[in-house]
């Protein structure tokens, strides 16, 4: 079972050897660097072009000018009391002042925690507690959520509450808390094994658990990246939300090619393509929506793109984009705890399209295992297990969560893959209990525990429905308590009590009422299988967007 599409065994395993050399030779030459220093490097080597530019606000600044303005950010937090290790959590739109704070804060050798700008109160003052975040920085837009936390985060003093933005009571200003102070270089002692996020990513048990990344796992993130298609770009383009790590890591692969990063204010499909040709654009992660939308439309698919990164896609749709966009393709396999764990070499573009996520990044080490805990057999579906350098050093005060999750150096992903006999991959499906909504992880416990708060439901099971704008819905099952009926409790009040403790992205699209749940004999446990096997996964079902039954 080669999956090679038509190469030539000789040839083939020729240019997989000479790619494993390249990989080999790239590990070897690493050189070991922590965020602070890389921003000051690239300032003295690039100083006068433009680093960033967030289109749409007007704001943009030089390598040369980020290094300074990260430099009197830091020292203005530092008034303010930040020192090294403290966590700081921070709530801000696609702005300038994001990846400055962030680079700020790694010269402090403080700890960044992202907020979801769509959290709810609920979901804020937990991240904020997990973590004993002592400082917060809110922009001006997420200022009244925040005012509704309830409890107060035990660690945070209201009088270390960072306003961007308009100022208002309660908090200080940014633009205050900068006046007078200089860009000098900033002067404390940082290691590559020093924490720089907790970075919260959607797990299988309710809350989101804080993934802890160090200077050294952006380190070489940033350079599996930079190198993993062996082309250098010098205009990048990301449309995500900077509170997420992909754009974090796309900014520091640029920052390591010299190149301008151009952040998009706010994702939008219908307006991608537009962003890609007027920036002219050369590197990206290419939404599979915005390629069948071009596909329809007949696009001419005329841009400047040289390389776009494509998770996941069929070879189909692969196929198409190619032929349409005249430019090449990669897909990978990466998670927030690993970076990348295996990527698709560019010197086998032949096999761009064969569905394989690639062989074995930089700096990672690959097993596939059985339940039993035995190695998974060449063409055998197993769970990927990873190890290597600058992989994450764990979840945050979860020591139940990481017994689970490593096994010595080797972290088990809960995804499902198998390998041939050259050592390509190719991702099968997640053992993970997650519905991927967009961009979005949702942990399905999480939404059960919230629905299940309603006192006439007596159990709830989250599932995923496909979708074809979204890839995944969440659509909940409802087992009532006895003695009531679906006419008892209105669909509006199941939405209601959702959307107040749920981020929106996370409020289930399609409701459900089911006499009993399928459980196993034994345990007692849910079986979701059957429930994801029934031939219309929408028929009984209200559509909560279309406001109606199926």
């Amino acid at each position: 079972m080669t999956d090679t599409k038509g190469l030539s065994q000789d040839i083939l395993l020729e240019r997989i050897a000479d790619r494993l050399h390249k990989i080999a030779t790239l590990e070897s030459e690493y050189e070991t660097i922590t965020i602070g220093q890389l921003v000051s490097m690239r300032a003295t080597m690039h100083g006068s072009r433009t680093a960033i530019e967030v289109f749409e606000r007007g704001e943009r600044a030089t390598y040369s000018e980020m290094n300074g303005l990260s430099n009197k950010y830091a020292h203005a937090l530092h008034a303010l009391g930040v020192r090294k290790r403290d966590r700081i959590g921070v709530m801000l739109p696609n702005r300038i002042d994001f990846p400055i704070l962030w680079f700020a804060i790694a010269k402090l050798g403080a700890v960044m925690v992202p907020i979801n700008m769509r959290y709810t109160p609920r979901e804020i003052e937990y991240v904020l507690s997990d973590t004993q975040a002592e400082f917060a920085v809110i922009d001006e837009s997420a200022w009244p959520v925040f005012l509704r936390l309830e409890p107060w985060p035990r660690d945070l003093a209201k009088d270390r509450v960072i306003l961007v933005g308009q100022p208002s009571p309660g908090a200080i200003a940014l633009d205050k808390l900068l006046k007078g102070v200089d860009d000098s270089s900033v002067q404390v002692d940082i290691l590559p094994d020093d924490l720089l996020n907790i970075q919260y990513t959607s797990g299988t048990s309710g809350f989101p658990k804080g993934c802890m990344l160090t200077h050294d796992y952006w380190g070489v993130s940033s350079y599996q990246g930079a190198c993993g298609d062996g082309r250098a770009y010098q205009r990048y383009l990301s449309v995500l939300p900077f509170f997420y790590g992909d754009p974090q890591g796309y900014l520091l692969k640029s920052y390591r090619q010299g190149g301008t990063f151009y952040l998009a204010p706010s994702l939008s499909s219908t307006r991608f393509l537009g962003w890609v040709k007027e920036h002219c654009i050369d590197w990206c992660v290419f939404p599979e929506l915005v390629a069948r939308r071009a596909e329809a439309a007949g696009d001419d698919g005329a841009t400047c793109l040289k390389q776009t990164l494509n998770w996941g896609w069929s070879p189909e749709t692969v196929n198409k984009f190619r032929k349409r966009f005249r430019v090449r393709t990669q897909d990978a396999y990466g998670m927030t705890e690993i970076g990348f764990g295996t990527q698709m070499p560019n010197d086998l573009d032949e096999l761009a399209n064969s569905g394989s996520v690639g062989i074995r990044a930089p700096f990672r080490k690959l097993r596939l295992m059985n339940d039993d805990g035995t190695p998974a057999s060449v063409g055998e579906v197993g769970e990927l297990w990873v190890s290597g350098r600058g992989i994450f050093k764990g979840y945050w005060n979860r020591p139940e969560a990481n017994a689970t999750s490593f096994e010595g150096e080797w972290f088990k992903t809960g995804d499902l893959l198998r390998r041939n006999e050259l050592g390509f991959y190719w991702l099968v499906g997640r053992i993970k209990d997650m519905i991927r909504r967009s961009s979005e992880n949702i942990a399905a416990r999480e939404v059960e525990d919230i629905i299940r708060e309603i006192p006439e439901i007596a159990d709830v099971a989250a599932v995923p429905v496909p979708d074809a704008k979204r890839g995944e819905e969440v659509k909940v099952y409802l087992e009532l308590e006895e003695g009531f009926t679906p006419g008892d409790i209105p669909v509006e009040r199941i939405l209601e009590h959702a959307r107040a403790r749920l981020a929106v992205f996370k409020v289930p699209r399609y409701i459900a009422f089911i006499a009993a749940l399928p459980r196993t004999t034994a345990s007692n446990k849910v079986l979701k299988r059957e429930l994801m096997a029934v031939a219309d996964p929408f028929a009984g079902a209200y559509d909560t967007e279309q406001k109606r039954w199926r």
